[in-house]
């Protein structure tokens, strides 16, 4: 029988719990682990507030729940000899949009274990910039794609703690 992991002590006066780090992620899409991506930008969810004053109560402003937004989030990587990205984005400029499922796991400092995930669900590129090309440059040449997306979820069934 394997033993489970011990539980992470919970933030509490007197107990110090370090955030996690930014640099430990990787990406996977459709259930095949990506590298080379050296940025993921902010995702957001945004419920909207719509404003309802009801009969000729000027002072009560009652405040509803719009549709829930999913901002597009931009992933930075790499460039490398993997022409899957561009294959994918192709697909949907020709018309045909072949929506992925995309996790954007968070490991531990070391880098061996899942700490978070996030589903981005039904993922689809929508936008496309190509790196910077400089003549005298010593950088890293980092393609840019932006995704679509249906919905976000957060997945910690593979994290510990």
């Amino acid at each position: 029988m394997s033993e489970q992991p011990a539980a992470a002590p919970a933030a509490q006066p007197g107990n110090i719990v370090d955030p996690y780090r930014q640099y430990n992620f990787k990406l996977v899409i459709q259930g095949v682990v990506q590298g080379h991506f050296t940025r993921v930008d902010p995702f957001e969810i945004n419920i909207p507030r719509i404003l309802h004053r009801e009969g000729t109560d000027r002072a009560t402003v009652t405040t509803l729940m719009g549709p829930v937004e999913y901002p597009p989030v931009t992933l930075r990587y790499g460039l490398t000899e993997s022409r899957e990205m561009w294959r994918w984005l192709f697909k949907a400029v020709s018309g045909e949009v072949d929506r992925r499922n995309v996790s954007i796991v968070l490991l531990n400092e070391a880098g061996t274990a899942e700490v978070r995930r996030w589903n981005l669900v039904r993922a689809w590129p929508c936008n496309w910039r190509s790196p910077s090309l400089k003549a005298l440059g010593s950088g890293l040449a980092i393609e840019h794609m932006t995704l679509a997306y249906d919905r976000l979820e957060l997945d910690d069934a593979g994290a510990v703690g």
